[in-house]
Parts: structure tokens; C-alpha cells; sequence
């Protein structure tokens, strides 16, 4: 009788806190279609924080609230997390394991991949509880890149920490994490990121029904839409510049109405998008992008080779000033402090070419290559190997 081969089955958790955490899962899922064999692999990701109680969805429908409509708010949010520490507490604890038992009663894991600082602790408590501890490696991609982040990520129970760099390294031990657990891997960026070169770039303009030729600059607010770049998009359109742009609103429907009646007033044509999955034809179109750093956005952009004017209006949260300082050192972006000042950025990048070649120059250095293949192979390896069976001779008389 002729058994199937054991299928190894990845299951990813993450949340769409803002669009890094779900981005990364992206990435990895396709890291594992492209690097491994992806047939011989079933990969699931599921949005384990607020999938697991009311109580965790409110938390995120907070988080995004905030993200879009009081970003200054941010840092006290962070504090009170790092604070309270709820991916801590018995009191979600109990509310959420249900959820979490259930997902490996029913689906089976060979491996966890957390790819969130709030769901690790979880899942490493339901895995020894059930047994699974030995069997079932805990595996933490951490999507914050500098040092600073939440200490949410330090885990006990992870078996491998994949980070983007030493820094992020460095934050991890100062928080208690042994350095035999941690390996510097990069940013799991997803592979469709990649500096196209001019002529594709054109093409992607044309594409969009944009001049190939045009100085291009990319508008990003972000997976949620707001903060501070729909106040930095009203100073753009009334600077005098020859450019064209395109407008990226997320999933704020409001946002992406308004800012298709400022570009009908616009000096110069405007690209108006709601939310796109196909972000990597955007930021291949463009020549710069106005963003909040948010640290997958940023590398994806800098896979693609495009410089970055940075909203630093409210100061970023801890997790991203790392990055602001990265990019502003290595000279791959500015900071932009105040919304008035996005047009005098921009016509720098227009009229000094040595100026903006450097800053595109310097987005080649930033990301480690093939991080996402790296990370999809560690992964990988630290699957179990299904155990062989010991097969009796009985000698005949």
C-alpha cells in the first residue's frame, strides 16, 4: 500500500496593523513560490490578531483609526502597549486561545511564522501546552529594521529570530534574547520589488496614462490612507513644478474622493489610485516617493531604487525613527519637516541631476539582496523531517 509524501505546511500569523505586517506575509508566500519548491509546500496566513476575539479586533481597529486620523497620537499608543504588554496577559490570553488551538487542531502546522510582535507569545504557549514545542519551530521575522522597536517581539518561545540588521539584532539581545537565536537576514521584501530601469519605468508611465518622459512623483499614503500626506498633497499641487504624480489614497475612500477633486485644479496631471495590489507598478513609474516611513514601504521603494522624501511632520514612532535616521544618513532620502517645504524638495531632485543621482545611487546599498529567499530558506530548513519508518527483518528459521 503506497502512501502520499508528507506535504510540510507553513502557517504565517500576522495583522493588518497599518499594511508592513501583511506585506511581509506576502513576501514570504511568494519567496516560497519562487525560491522552493512551491508545490512540495502549503503555506496559510491568517490575521491572528484580530481573528482571535472582539476584544484584539478592537485593538487593531484602534491602531488604524489612529494611523489615519491622529498620527500624533501614535507614540502614546506605542507607550501603552510597551506598558501593559497585552501579548503578555492572561486576561487576552484566555479570551484568544481558543482560536489558536483550534488552528493547529484543525490545519496542523510543520511551522509558525509570526511576522507581528503581538502574536508569538500566543502561539508559543499553545504550542506547549499541546505538546508541539519540540516538534513545531516558532520562527520570528521581525518587520521593524533598527533598533527601538516593541518589546513585544522578545519571545521565549521563538526557536529563530530572522532581523534586517545588526541593530535590529542588537535590540533583541538587549531585550533578553539569546544572540545564538538571531540571524541577520534582511527585510522580507516581496521579489516583484526591483528597480526596473528606465525603460521599464517608462512603460509603467505610459501604463498609467502618464508621460513615459515626465519627472514622476509617487504620492503614498500609505495601506490605511491619511496622516500627514494628505496635507503634504495640497502643498504639492500648488507648487509650480513640471511634474506629474500619482496619488495613492489606501483604503480611505473619503481621501481618495478629495484628493481626485484637488487634481482636477492641479497645474500638472495627477494619477488618483484607491487601494492597489500591484503597488511595485507605482513605484516603478516613479522617480521619487513622498511616504511615511513605514519600514516594508521603505524597502520596498528601495528595491526599487527610489529616493524618498520622508514625512517626519509628526515624529515617527519608535519603531521607525530607526529608519528615518538610515535613510537620511546614507543620504537615500530626506526629511521632510514641515508640508510647505515637499516643493522646494522636489524641484532639487529636478534641476541638481548630481544631487538626485546620489540619493538614487545610495537606495542600492540599503537592503540586503535576496533577503527574501534567504529568509523563505531558513524557514524551510528548520522544518522537521517526517521521521522514517523502522522496518523489522525477521530472520526465516
Amino acid at each position: 500500500m503506497s502512501s502520499h509524501p508528507r506535504i510540510p505546511k507553513i502557517l504565517i500569523i500576522s495583522s493588518d496593523t497599518g499594511g508592513g505586517h501583511r506585506s511581509a506575509a506576502a513576501a514570504i508566500v511568494a519567496g516560497v513560490q519562487k525560491f522552493l519548491d512551491s508545490e512540495s509546500y502549503a503555506v496559510r496566513v491568517v490575521r491572528a490578531v484580530e481573528e482571535s476575539h472582539h476584544l484584539a479586533d478592537k485593538l487593531v481597529r484602534l491602531y488604524n483609526w489612529l494611523l489615519r486620523n491622529r498620527q500624533h497620537w501614535m507614540k502614546y499608543y506605542y507607550w501603552v502597549l510597551n506598558r501593559v504588554r497585552p501579548e503578555t496577559r492572561e486576561f487576552f490570553h484566555k479570551r484568544c486561545i481558543g482560536y489558536v488551538a483550534g488552528l493547529f487542531e484543525r490545519w496542523c502546522p510543520h511551522i509558525v511564522v509570526s511576522v507581528h510582535p503581538l502574536t508569538q507569545h500566543l502561539f508559543g504557549r499553545v504550542l506547549k501546552e499541546l505538546n508541539l514545542a519540540d516538534r513545531v519551530p516558532l520562527v520570528s521575522v521581525v518587520t521593524d529594521p533598527c533598533y527601538g522597536f516593541w518589546k513585544g517581539w522578545a519571545c521565549d518561545a521563538v526557536t529563530l529570530y530572522l532581523v534586517a540588521s545588526d541593530e535590529a539584532r542588537r535590540q533583541l539581545i538587549d531585550y533578553g534574547v539569546s544572540p545564538d537565536r538571531i540571524k541577520i537576514s534582511g527585510m522580507p521584501v516581496h521579489p516583484k520589488f526591483a528597480y526596473p530601469g528606465e525603460d521599464a519605468a517608462q512603460v509603467a508611465r505610459r501604463a498609467l496614462g502618464l508621460d513615459p518622459e515626465k519627472f514622476t512623483v509617487f504620492v503614498n499614503a500609505g495601506w490605511i490612507g491619511g496622516g500627514n500626506i494628505p496635507q503634504i498633497f495640497r502643498e504639492l499641487v500648488r507648487g509650480e513644478l513640471d511634474v506629474q504624480a500619482i496619488f495613492l489614497a489606501g483604503k480611505n475612500e473619503d481621501l481618495r474622493l478629495a484628493a481626485e477633486s484637488i487634481a482636477k485644479e492641479a497645474p500638472f496631471p495627477i494619477k488618483v489610485i484607491g487601494y492597489s495590489d500591484e503597488i511595485e507598478q507605482l513605484m516603478s513609474a516613479a522617480n521619487v516617493m513622498i511616504s511615511k516611513l513605514g519600514g516594508l514601504t521603505t524597502f520596498e521603494a528601495l528595491a526599487c531604487r527610489v529616493p524618498i522624501i520622508a514625512d517626519v511632520i509628526t515624529d515617527p514612532m519608535p519603531q521607525e525613527a530607526g529608519t528615518a535616521r538610515l535613510i537620511a544618513q546614507r543620504g537615500a532620502g530626506v526629511m521632510l519637516n514641515r508640508a510647505s517645504d515637499v516643493v522646494k524638495e522636489v524641484r532639487r531632485m529636478m534641476e541638481d541631476e548630481v544631487h538626485y543621482s546620489r540619493m538614487r545611487a545610495a537606495t542600492a546599498g540599503l537592503a540586503l539582496p535576496n533577503a527574501t529567499r534567504y529568509i523563505v530558506e531558513e524557514i524551510a530548513a528548520l522544518i522537521p523531517q517526517p521521521e522514517k519508518p523502522v522496518l523489522n527483518e525477521v530472520a526465516s528459521a
